[in-house]
């Protein structure tokens, strides 16, 4: 590493995939001397600790980490003043930066923020764009100060969502985009070329962090709102509805914008197709899983369940 690259001094901050470009393109152009992520948490059937996907890279890097279940904790306040970073880089943290580590090093806390700022501040930019029925999205490049996603601009860059995309795909797009987006503004922000712009705050939104329960279908709602949201909540924390009393994760589906005049909630057999009625149109099933279960087609769910087209699967204010 040359002596220009080797100058500033950065640690990471940051948790899942969406992180993992940002932090490879950083170890290649700057001195990374830490990395914070989330501490292992348990995943799978098995219930078996897992690293998340930044401490795995941290460690094919040889980059030291820490993994405080909170930042203020004294040891990891302890090892910030140790390392004494020029800057720190946030991607998909998962936890709020106090003043005391904000105002640590020279050229202060970047975050590579997954929306076009100020629409859709907080934890979950990627599903509110795509449930919400945005056209695009982005990655936006701030100064973080102590608000929540409320710092000045420094960078923004574009991204359209696609009728094809989930939040996985659309995640990953961006992440690339956020790499790239770093990549060309570190320069010139630490040379102090870049005179942050305040956020027009006026036009803020807020995606919160997701819940589980709030991955239930509600067949009062129209198919196209249904629809952006199993592809919103894919891959998590999915969508579902209840088949004889059992969750049923939907997967992938697709609106059939159809006039009918079917109870809603009601099975339908189209055209031997798997479909659901709703206030407005049909939601086909194209991807689903039965509770305990390996996913399946639609149609394998319809075929495999006599009763299709006979039963009325729940909705709000019915029991399931």
């Amino acid at each position: 590493m040359s002596e220009t690259q080797s100058y500033p001094r950065l640690v990471f901050m940051g948790s899942p995939a969406f992180a993992v470009p940002i932090l490879e393109c950083l170890s290649h152009n700057y001195c990374v001397i830490g990395v914070v992520t989330q501490p292992d948490r348990p995943a799978g059937r098995g219930k078996s600790l897992t690293p998340p996907p930044i401490k795995e890279l941290a460690l094919k890097l040889g980059i030291p980490i820490i993994q405080p279940t909170r930042l203020s904790e004294p040891a990891a306040m302890q090892q910030l003043e140790v390392w004494q970073p020029d800057l720190i880089v946030v991607a998909a943290f998962g936890q709020i930066l106090k003043p005391s580590v904000l105002n640590l090093p020279a050229f202060g806390c970047i975050n590579v923020h997954a929306s076009l700022l100020p629409r859709w501040r907080g934890a979950a930019p990627i599903p509110a764009a795509i449930l919400h029925g945005d056209f695009e999205t982005g990655i936006t490049i701030m100064k973080m100060d102590e608000g929540v996603d409320t710092g000045p601009i420094l960078r923004q860059k574009a991204c359209p969502i696609l009728s094809s995309d989930n939040s996985l795909t659309l995640s990953m797009r961006l992440s690339e985009i956020g790499a790239e987006l770093l990549t060309e503004t570190l320069p010139e922000y630490l040379a102090g070329k870049i005179h942050p712009q305040e956020q027009d705050h006026s036009q803020a939104t807020y995606a919160p962090m997701l819940k589980k329960e709030e991955g239930e279908l509600d067949f009062h709602q129209d198919v196209d709102y249904l629809w952006r949201k199993v592809r919103a909540f894919n891959p998590w924390p999915s969508a579902f509805t209840f088949l004889d009393g059992k969750r049923l994760i939907i997967h992938e589906a697709y609106p059939l914008m159809t006039e009918h005049s079917y109870p809603l909630g009601q099975t339908i057999v189209l055209q031997k197709r798997a479909a659901i009625a709703t206030a407005r149109g049909l939601l086909e099933l194209i991807k689903v899983q039965p509770s305990g279960k390996k996913p399946i087609s639609g149609i394998d769910l319809m075929n495999g369940y006599r009763e299709w087209g006979q039963v009325i699967l729940p909705h709000w204010g019915n029991q399931r």
